[in-house]
Protein backbone atom coordinates (compact mmCIF):
# COMPACT_ATOMS: atom_id res chain seq x y z
CA UNK A 1 0.00 0.00 0.00
CA UNK A 2 1.41 3.32 -0.81
CA UNK A 3 1.74 6.00 1.99
CA UNK A 4 0.87 9.94 1.52
CA UNK A 5 1.97 12.60 3.75
CA UNK A 6 -0.48 15.04 3.64
CA UNK A 7 0.71 19.06 5.49
CA UNK A 8 -2.73 20.80 6.64
CA UNK A 9 -5.90 19.54 7.53
CA UNK A 10 -8.12 22.24 7.08
CA UNK A 11 -11.67 21.60 5.26
CA UNK A 12 -10.63 23.06 2.02
CA UNK A 13 -7.60 19.90 2.29
CA UNK A 14 -10.20 17.01 3.05
CA UNK A 15 -10.82 16.41 -0.42
CA UNK A 16 -6.95 16.01 -1.14
CA UNK A 17 -7.00 13.40 1.86
CA UNK A 18 -10.72 11.75 0.46
CA UNK A 19 -9.41 11.09 -2.61
CA UNK A 20 -5.84 9.36 -1.34
CA UNK A 21 -8.38 6.83 1.08
CA UNK A 22 -10.73 6.15 -1.87
CA UNK A 23 -7.69 5.26 -3.94
CA UNK A 24 -6.52 2.77 -0.89
CA UNK A 25 -3.41 4.55 -0.15
CA UNK A 26 -2.37 4.92 3.29
CA UNK A 27 -2.83 8.80 4.48
CA UNK A 28 -1.06 10.34 7.78
CA UNK A 29 -1.43 13.91 8.29
CA UNK A 30 0.28 16.56 9.98
CA UNK A 31 -1.47 19.84 11.35
CA UNK A 32 -0.68 21.92 14.36
CA UNK A 33 -3.85 22.71 15.08
CA UNK A 34 -5.30 19.28 17.22
CA UNK A 35 -8.69 20.05 15.99
CA UNK A 36 -8.21 20.62 12.76
CA UNK A 37 -11.01 17.92 10.78
CA UNK A 38 -8.63 16.54 7.93
CA UNK A 39 -7.61 14.42 10.98
CA UNK A 40 -11.13 12.47 11.19
CA UNK A 41 -9.92 11.28 7.32
CA UNK A 42 -6.52 10.28 7.81
CA UNK A 43 -5.08 7.12 8.96
CA UNK A 44 -2.75 8.84 11.24
CA UNK A 45 -2.60 12.10 12.42
CA UNK A 46 0.83 13.82 14.20
CA UNK A 47 0.23 17.57 15.68
CA UNK A 48 2.94 18.90 14.56
CA UNK A 49 3.63 22.32 12.60
CA UNK A 50 3.46 22.08 8.90
CA UNK A 51 6.81 24.66 8.98
CA UNK A 52 8.84 22.03 10.94
CA UNK A 53 10.88 20.58 8.40
CA UNK A 54 13.20 18.64 10.86
CA UNK A 55 10.10 17.05 12.37
CA UNK A 56 8.13 16.54 9.30
CA UNK A 57 11.47 14.82 7.95
CA UNK A 58 11.72 12.50 10.03
CA UNK A 59 8.05 10.94 10.50
CA UNK A 60 8.63 11.01 6.68
CA UNK A 61 11.60 8.96 6.94
CA UNK A 62 10.21 6.68 9.52
CA UNK A 63 6.91 6.06 7.93
CA UNK A 64 8.41 5.63 4.81
CA UNK A 65 6.10 7.93 2.65
CA UNK A 66 5.97 7.10 -1.41
CA UNK A 67 4.58 11.03 -1.49
CA UNK A 68 4.20 14.51 0.03
CA UNK A 69 1.37 17.02 -0.42
CA UNK A 70 0.93 20.51 0.82
CA UNK A 71 -2.66 20.80 -0.81
CA UNK A 72 -3.83 24.41 -1.33
CA UNK A 73 -0.63 25.81 1.53
CA UNK A 74 1.91 28.69 0.44
CA UNK A 75 3.07 27.89 4.31
CA UNK A 76 3.55 24.50 4.04
CA UNK A 77 4.88 24.04 0.00
CA UNK A 78 8.65 24.59 1.38
CA UNK A 79 8.61 21.50 4.11
CA UNK A 80 7.09 19.91 1.18
CA UNK A 81 9.55 20.44 -0.96
CA UNK A 82 12.46 20.09 1.21
CA UNK A 83 11.19 16.45 2.55
CA UNK A 84 10.46 15.36 -1.22
CA UNK A 85 14.32 16.36 -2.27
CA UNK A 86 15.62 14.86 0.61
CA UNK A 87 13.98 11.56 0.00
CA UNK A 88 14.16 11.65 -3.99
CA UNK A 89 10.38 11.96 -3.90
CA UNK A 90 8.25 13.81 -7.02
CA UNK A 91 8.55 17.69 -6.00
CA UNK A 92 9.39 21.05 -6.77
CA UNK A 93 13.17 22.10 -6.24
CA UNK A 94 13.71 23.94 -3.20
CA UNK A 95 14.97 26.92 -4.89
CA UNK A 96 11.69 27.41 -7.04
CA UNK A 97 9.67 27.17 -4.20
CA UNK A 98 11.66 29.71 -1.80
CA UNK A 99 11.13 32.16 -4.83
CA UNK A 100 7.23 31.67 -5.36
CA UNK A 101 6.40 31.78 -1.54
CA UNK A 102 8.64 35.14 -0.24
CA UNK A 103 7.46 38.20 -2.84
CA UNK A 104 10.63 39.84 -2.43
CA UNK A 105 12.47 36.94 -4.13
CA UNK A 106 9.73 36.40 -6.65
CA UNK A 107 10.27 39.84 -7.60
CA UNK A 108 13.67 39.23 -8.09
CA UNK A 109 13.51 36.65 -9.55
CA UNK A 110 11.28 38.63 -12.42
CA UNK A 111 13.60 41.36 -12.81
CA UNK A 112 17.25 39.47 -13.09
CA UNK A 113 15.49 37.38 -16.24
CA UNK A 114 13.54 39.92 -18.37
CA UNK A 115 9.85 39.54 -17.05
CA UNK A 116 7.91 42.39 -16.37
CA UNK A 117 7.73 43.48 -12.76
CA UNK A 118 6.43 46.71 -10.65
CA UNK A 119 9.39 48.62 -8.69
CA UNK A 120 9.59 46.84 -5.80
CA UNK A 121 11.71 47.14 -2.04
CA UNK A 122 11.66 44.82 0.81
CA UNK A 123 11.81 46.34 4.53
CA UNK A 124 11.99 45.28 8.33
CA UNK A 125 10.87 48.66 9.70
CA UNK A 126 8.77 51.32 8.92
CA UNK A 127 11.57 54.09 9.12
CA UNK A 128 13.61 52.19 6.51
CA UNK A 129 10.62 52.69 4.21
CA UNK A 130 9.59 55.90 4.80
CA UNK A 131 12.86 57.18 3.68
CA UNK A 132 12.05 55.37 0.38
CA UNK A 133 8.94 56.59 -0.60
CA UNK A 134 9.59 59.71 -2.99
CA UNK A 135 11.29 56.80 -5.02
CA UNK A 136 8.68 55.36 -5.99
CA UNK A 137 5.23 56.30 -8.27
CA UNK A 138 1.81 56.31 -6.12
CA UNK A 139 -0.51 54.14 -5.88
CA UNK A 140 1.72 51.40 -4.19
CA UNK A 141 0.87 47.85 -2.97
CA UNK A 142 2.26 46.94 0.93
CA UNK A 143 2.65 43.33 1.66
CA UNK A 144 3.94 40.96 3.78
CA UNK A 145 6.66 38.56 1.86
CA UNK A 146 5.31 35.50 3.05
CA UNK A 147 1.40 35.40 3.63
CA UNK A 148 -1.31 34.00 1.85
CA UNK A 149 -4.81 34.38 1.49
CA UNK A 150 -4.76 37.81 0.85
CA UNK A 151 -3.55 38.45 4.46
CA UNK A 152 -2.08 42.04 5.23
CA UNK A 153 -2.41 43.68 1.84
CA UNK A 154 -3.46 47.47 1.33
CA UNK A 155 -3.27 49.93 -1.44
CA UNK A 156 -2.29 53.53 -0.51
CA UNK A 157 -2.67 56.47 -2.28
CA UNK A 158 -0.46 58.73 -0.46
CA UNK A 159 2.61 58.86 1.80
CA UNK A 160 0.31 59.61 5.22
CA UNK A 161 -1.56 55.87 4.90
CA UNK A 162 2.12 54.05 5.36
CA UNK A 163 2.32 53.61 8.75
CA UNK A 164 -1.27 51.82 9.07
CA UNK A 165 -0.08 49.66 5.73
CA UNK A 166 2.92 48.57 6.95
CA UNK A 167 1.53 48.07 10.34
CA UNK A 168 -1.20 45.51 8.94
CA UNK A 169 1.42 43.72 6.80
CA UNK A 170 4.63 43.11 8.73
CA UNK A 171 1.57 41.55 11.53
CA UNK A 172 1.22 38.91 9.09
CA UNK A 173 4.49 38.39 8.49
CA UNK A 174 6.67 34.83 9.35
CA UNK A 175 9.32 37.27 8.86
CA UNK A 176 8.63 40.52 9.68
CA UNK A 177 9.35 41.71 6.25
CA UNK A 178 6.95 43.96 3.99
CA UNK A 179 7.17 44.66 0.24
CA UNK A 180 6.79 48.15 -0.94
CA UNK A 181 5.82 47.68 -4.93
CA UNK A 182 4.31 50.32 -7.51
CA UNK A 183 0.57 49.10 -8.63
CA UNK A 184 0.35 47.94 -11.95
CA UNK A 185 -3.02 49.40 -14.11
CA UNK A 186 -4.39 46.53 -16.20
CA UNK A 187 -5.86 46.76 -19.14
CA UNK A 188 -8.79 44.32 -18.28
CA UNK A 189 -11.53 44.15 -15.81
CA UNK A 190 -10.56 41.20 -13.82
CA UNK A 191 -7.26 39.83 -12.74
CA UNK A 192 -6.68 36.65 -14.79
CA UNK A 193 -6.21 33.96 -11.47
CA UNK A 194 -6.29 30.07 -11.85
CA UNK A 195 -4.84 27.09 -11.73
CA UNK A 196 -2.26 25.12 -14.15
CA UNK A 197 -0.56 21.73 -14.13
CA UNK A 198 2.86 20.82 -14.99
CA UNK A 199 3.89 17.28 -16.30
CA UNK A 200 7.56 16.51 -17.62
CA UNK A 201 8.17 20.24 -17.42
CA UNK A 202 5.70 21.65 -19.58
CA UNK A 203 2.13 23.24 -19.27
CA UNK A 204 -0.39 20.14 -19.55
CA UNK A 205 -3.46 22.19 -18.65
CA UNK A 206 -4.26 26.11 -18.08
CA UNK A 207 -7.57 26.29 -16.29
CA UNK A 208 -7.32 29.71 -16.55
CA UNK A 209 -10.18 32.48 -15.14
CA UNK A 210 -10.96 35.09 -13.99
CA UNK A 211 -10.79 37.04 -10.63
CA UNK A 212 -13.82 38.79 -9.39
CA UNK A 213 -13.45 41.61 -6.38
CA UNK A 214 -15.39 43.11 -3.67
CA UNK A 215 -14.50 47.30 -3.79
CA UNK A 216 -16.85 47.56 -0.48
CA UNK A 217 -15.26 45.20 1.89
CA UNK A 218 -11.64 45.09 0.89
CA UNK A 219 -10.77 45.06 -3.25
CA UNK A 220 -7.69 43.00 -2.13
CA UNK A 221 -9.42 39.65 -1.68
CA UNK A 222 -11.16 37.66 -4.12
CA UNK A 223 -14.75 36.69 -4.24
CA UNK A 224 -14.89 34.55 -6.80
CA UNK A 225 -13.97 33.52 -9.81
CA UNK A 226 -15.53 32.90 -13.44
CA UNK A 227 -15.19 31.10 -16.77
CA UNK A 228 -14.66 32.19 -19.51
CA UNK A 229 -11.85 33.85 -19.64
CA UNK A 230 -12.71 37.64 -20.66
CA UNK A 231 -9.21 38.11 -22.68
CA UNK A 232 -8.84 37.43 -26.36
CA UNK A 233 -6.82 33.97 -27.55
CA UNK A 234 -3.72 36.39 -28.14
CA UNK A 235 -3.62 37.82 -24.87
CA UNK A 236 -4.22 34.18 -23.41
CA UNK A 237 -1.48 33.14 -25.35
CA UNK A 238 0.92 35.45 -24.25
CA UNK A 239 0.22 34.59 -20.35
CA UNK A 240 1.01 30.91 -21.10
CA UNK A 241 4.13 31.78 -22.73
CA UNK A 242 5.31 33.80 -20.22
CA UNK A 243 4.29 31.27 -17.64
CA UNK A 244 6.16 28.35 -19.94
CA UNK A 245 9.46 30.38 -19.57
CA UNK A 246 9.03 31.08 -15.85
CA UNK A 247 8.36 27.24 -15.32
CA UNK A 248 11.43 26.49 -17.37
CA UNK A 249 13.66 28.92 -15.52
CA UNK A 250 12.56 27.34 -12.18
CA UNK A 251 13.40 23.89 -13.47
CA UNK A 252 9.73 22.81 -12.66
CA UNK A 253 8.92 19.39 -13.96
CA UNK A 254 5.76 18.40 -12.26
CA UNK A 255 2.90 19.82 -9.66
CA UNK A 256 0.36 22.49 -9.51
CA UNK A 257 0.58 26.05 -10.04
CA UNK A 258 -1.87 28.77 -8.80
CA UNK A 259 -1.30 32.22 -10.80
CA UNK A 260 -2.59 35.93 -10.40
CA UNK A 261 -1.76 37.81 -13.26
CA UNK A 262 -2.16 40.90 -15.34
CA UNK A 263 -2.00 42.51 -18.90
CA UNK A 264 -0.43 45.93 -17.60
CA UNK A 265 -1.15 49.46 -19.80
CA UNK A 266 1.70 48.59 -21.72
CA UNK A 267 0.14 45.83 -23.24
CA UNK A 268 2.67 43.15 -21.32
CA UNK A 269 2.05 40.50 -18.93
CA UNK A 270 2.73 40.86 -14.94
CA UNK A 271 2.64 38.01 -12.76
CA UNK A 272 0.84 39.41 -9.48
CA UNK A 273 1.80 35.42 -7.72
CA UNK A 274 2.50 32.53 -8.94
CA UNK A 275 2.28 29.73 -5.86
CA UNK A 276 3.79 26.15 -5.95
CA UNK A 277 -0.03 24.95 -5.11
CA UNK A 278 -3.48 24.06 -6.01
CA UNK A 279 -5.49 27.19 -5.29
CA UNK A 280 -7.38 27.55 -2.25
CA UNK A 281 -11.10 28.59 -2.63
CA UNK A 282 -12.15 25.60 -3.89
CA UNK A 283 -10.96 26.47 -7.42
CA UNK A 284 -9.90 22.74 -8.11
CA UNK A 285 -13.35 21.33 -7.27
CA UNK A 286 -14.38 24.31 -9.56
CA UNK A 287 -12.15 23.83 -12.45
CA UNK A 288 -13.29 19.94 -12.49
CA UNK A 289 -16.77 20.81 -13.09
CA UNK A 290 -15.99 23.18 -15.97
CA UNK A 291 -12.92 21.05 -17.50
CA UNK A 292 -13.76 17.85 -16.53
CA UNK A 293 -9.97 17.57 -15.39
CA UNK A 294 -9.83 16.17 -11.77
CA UNK A 295 -6.72 18.65 -10.29
CA UNK A 296 -7.10 17.27 -7.26
CA UNK A 297 -6.50 13.46 -8.15
CA UNK A 298 -3.69 15.16 -10.24
CA UNK A 299 -1.72 16.60 -7.50
CA UNK A 300 -1.80 13.33 -5.48
CA UNK A 301 -1.18 10.96 -8.53
CA UNK A 302 1.49 13.71 -8.93
CA UNK A 303 2.99 13.20 -5.81
CA UNK A 304 3.28 9.48 -5.91
CA UNK A 305 4.84 9.28 -9.39
CA UNK A 306 2.14 8.91 -11.35
CA UNK A 307 2.40 10.25 -14.78
CA UNK A 308 -0.32 8.91 -16.85
CA UNK A 309 -2.77 11.66 -15.96
CA UNK A 310 -4.55 12.67 -19.08
CA UNK A 311 -4.87 16.62 -18.56
CA UNK A 312 -6.73 17.23 -22.12
CA UNK A 313 -10.05 18.75 -22.54
CA UNK A 314 -12.12 20.83 -25.33
CA UNK A 315 -12.96 23.90 -23.50
CA UNK A 316 -16.75 24.01 -22.00
CA UNK A 317 -18.91 26.52 -23.69
CA UNK A 318 -21.14 27.15 -20.40
CA UNK A 319 -20.54 30.12 -18.65
CA UNK A 320 -20.12 29.28 -14.66
CA UNK A 321 -18.44 31.25 -11.28
CA UNK A 322 -17.62 30.66 -7.92
CA UNK A 323 -18.83 33.22 -5.34
CA UNK A 324 -16.82 33.71 -1.92
CA UNK A 325 -19.98 34.21 0.98
CA UNK A 326 -18.62 36.67 3.25
CA UNK A 327 -19.69 39.52 5.73
CA UNK A 328 -19.61 43.39 6.08
CA UNK A 329 -19.71 43.30 9.63
CA UNK A 330 -18.63 40.95 12.82
CA UNK A 331 -21.24 39.33 14.61
CA UNK A 332 -22.90 36.17 15.36
CA UNK A 333 -24.39 34.82 11.49
CA UNK A 334 -28.16 34.47 11.69
CA UNK A 335 -28.93 33.20 8.00
CA UNK A 336 -28.30 33.79 4.72
CA UNK A 337 -30.24 34.57 2.32
CA UNK A 338 -30.48 33.32 -1.45
CA UNK A 339 -32.59 35.32 -3.74
CA UNK A 340 -34.63 33.45 -6.51
CA UNK A 341 -32.82 34.64 -9.17
CA UNK A 342 -29.65 33.41 -8.17
CA UNK A 343 -31.13 30.46 -6.44
CA UNK A 344 -31.82 28.96 -10.14
CA UNK A 345 -28.09 29.57 -10.75
CA UNK A 346 -26.91 27.52 -8.19
CA UNK A 347 -25.25 23.83 -9.18
CA UNK A 348 -23.73 23.77 -5.16
CA UNK A 349 -23.16 24.99 -2.20
CA UNK A 350 -20.32 24.74 0.71
CA UNK A 351 -21.47 26.22 3.55
CA UNK A 352 -18.72 26.00 6.54
CA UNK A 353 -20.39 28.12 9.48
CA UNK A 354 -23.24 27.25 11.20
CA UNK A 355 -25.73 29.60 12.11
CA UNK A 356 -25.28 31.21 15.76
CA UNK A 357 -21.46 31.15 14.86
CA UNK A 358 -19.02 34.10 14.77
CA UNK A 359 -18.25 35.60 11.92
CA UNK A 360 -15.34 38.19 10.46
CA UNK A 361 -15.34 41.02 8.46
CA UNK A 362 -13.90 40.00 5.34
CA UNK A 363 -10.63 41.09 4.90
CA UNK A 364 -8.49 38.08 4.15
CA UNK A 365 -9.07 35.01 2.67
CA UNK A 366 -9.78 33.04 5.81
CA UNK A 367 -12.67 34.89 6.59
CA UNK A 368 -15.00 32.93 4.16
CA UNK A 369 -18.06 31.66 5.51
CA UNK A 370 -18.92 29.17 2.29
CA UNK A 371 -18.73 29.52 -0.93
CA UNK A 372 -21.48 28.60 -4.17
CA UNK A 373 -21.23 27.36 -7.51
CA UNK A 374 -22.98 28.90 -10.17
CA UNK A 375 -23.88 28.50 -14.07
CA UNK A 376 -25.33 31.50 -16.18
CA UNK A 377 -27.69 30.78 -19.20
CA UNK A 378 -25.23 33.76 -21.27
CA UNK A 379 -22.06 35.34 -20.73
CA UNK A 380 -24.08 38.58 -20.41
CA UNK A 381 -26.40 37.00 -17.16
CA UNK A 382 -23.26 35.62 -15.61
CA UNK A 383 -21.59 39.13 -15.98
CA UNK A 384 -24.59 41.25 -14.83
CA UNK A 385 -25.42 39.06 -11.63
CA UNK A 386 -21.66 38.79 -10.71
CA UNK A 387 -21.70 42.63 -10.94
CA UNK A 388 -25.10 43.32 -8.46
CA UNK A 389 -24.25 39.65 -6.41
CA UNK A 390 -24.96 41.64 -3.07
CA UNK A 391 -28.66 41.79 -4.70
CA UNK A 392 -28.67 38.38 -4.98
CA UNK A 393 -27.01 37.08 -1.50
CA UNK A 394 -27.47 38.67 1.78
CA UNK A 395 -25.31 37.43 4.72
CA UNK A 396 -27.16 38.37 8.24
CA UNK A 397 -25.00 38.81 11.00
CA UNK A 398 -26.34 40.61 14.78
Amino acid sequence: MKKILFLGGTVQQIPAIIYAKDRGYYTILCDYQSNTPGQNYSDEYYCISTTDKVSILEIARKKNIDGIVAYISDTAAPTAAYVANKLNLPSYPCEAVAILTKKDLFRKFLRENGFNSPKAKSYKTITEAKKDLTKFQLPLMVKPIDSSGSRGISRIDSIEEIEIAFESAISKSREKTVIVEEFIEMTHDHQIGGDVFIMNGKLEFCGFLNCHRNNQVNPNVPVGKSYPLFLDEKRTEMVRNDLQRLIDLLKIKIGALNIEAIIGQNGKVYFIDVGPRNGGNLIPDFLKIITGIDCVMATVEAALGNEDLHLKYEPNEGYYSTYTLHSAEQGKLTDIIFNNEIEKNIINKFIFKEKGEEIGVFNDGTKAIGFVFLKFSSLKELKYKMNHISQYIEVQVN
